[in-house]
């Protein structure tokens, strides 16, 4: 059995607004005579549990009042928990590098809409309004005021589907184990190189042998799905685009298909953002983005231009 959760309960509504303003953490123009968060929505929800995710717990607040369990992150914990705030109209937690994954499957065993917030966001929001304290109370009531605010404009999470969360994980131990062979690579040309030639071209060997079994199992299961099979195809139908690149944009860019290009590109880090400021034209750089999306998509425009006459005429 879990831990039992810690609870914070404060029951008046005027108290709740000085105990806030006092900590920094709302402004007064913000609140209602009843002490709830007013917000700019047509339809605004009513009732936001933020979450600050960890390895070992899970924080959460109820942004109508105040009210903060932590319990141990595991799901019967966080079904007694949530089930214990009665009525939800949204879950807001961060990414946090999957950790938050339990707290997301619950909300979907319980019928709980919930949001899955850039942790980016969630911090330029928090410094807009000039707070410098930091908890794990104080993170998830920000998150939960962050739902209250946007609730209605905010994305819903999905759950991915089975066969792409196993191929995304695959693509991406591929990434690693091609990052450490480039790097073991690399050091075969280094200084006393000979000293070490043979442990390292054992380990080129390992890992070579590693990726190729990963590329297997992607094969198998990327033919075994019809859908991204075709989608492949299609792709693999722009010259430049090999069958890495398809795969990491199907499986690092789910959302492929329902944006617009400007959008894509940001994305994936190649939209040259503009810093201009007054009489001061900055200079444009890419940056940000999905890592394994840009360097792949950098390697087909450089194959792209050999073979593409429009594309090869803007390159040069």
């Amino acid at each position: 059995m879990g831990s039992l959760p810690v609870v914070i309960v404060i029951r008046d509504p005027d108290r709740l607004r000085r105990l806030l303003s006092c900590w920094g953490l709302i402004c007064p123009q913000t609140i209602r005579s009843r002490g709830k968060i007013m917000t700019n929505q047509a339809h605004p929800v009513e009732a936001v549990i933020g979450a600050d995710v960890s390895k070992d717990t899970v924080t959460l607040c109820l942004g109508t009042n105040g009210e903060i369990r932590t319990v141990p992150n595991t799901a019967e914990d966080l079904k007694t928990a949530l089930r214990a705030f009665g009525p939800v109209d949204l879950v807001v937690c961060e990414a946090t590098g999957g950790y938050e994954r339990t707290l997301l499957g619950v909300t979907l065993d319980l019928g709980l809409r919930a949001h899955r917030a850039d942790a980016a966001r969630i911090k330029a929001f928090i410094a807009s309004y000039g707070v410098k304290a930091k908890t794990d109370a104080i993170d998830a009531l920000w998150i939960a005021r962050y739902g209250l605010e946007r609730g209605a404009r905010l994305a819903p999470w999905v759950p991915m589907e089975k066969t792409r969360e196993t191929l995304l994980c695959l693509a991406r131990r591929r990434e690693t184990l091609v990052r450490d062979r480039t790097q073991e690579l690399n050091r075969l040309k280094g200084p006393n190189a000979e000293v070490i030639k043979a442990m390292v071209e054992e380990h080129i060997a390992f890992l070579s042998h590693q990726i190729e079994d990963i590329e297997s199992r992607i094969n198998d299961l990327m033919k075994a799905d019809e859908p991204l099979a075709k989608a492949e195809e299609k792709l693999m139908e722009i010259k430049g685009i090999g069958s890495v690149a398809a795969r990491t944009l199907l499986l690092f860019m789910p959302e492929l298909g329902t944006l617009t290009r400007r959008q894509a590109a940001s994305l994936a880090g190649l939209a040259p953002h503009p810093k201009d400021s007054g009489k001061k034209s900055g200079h444009r750089a890419t940056g940000r983005g999905r890592r394994a999306l840009r360097s792949k998509l950098f390697m087909a425009a450089l194959s792209a231009v050999r073979y593409n006459p429009d594309l090869k005429a803007f390159y040069e």
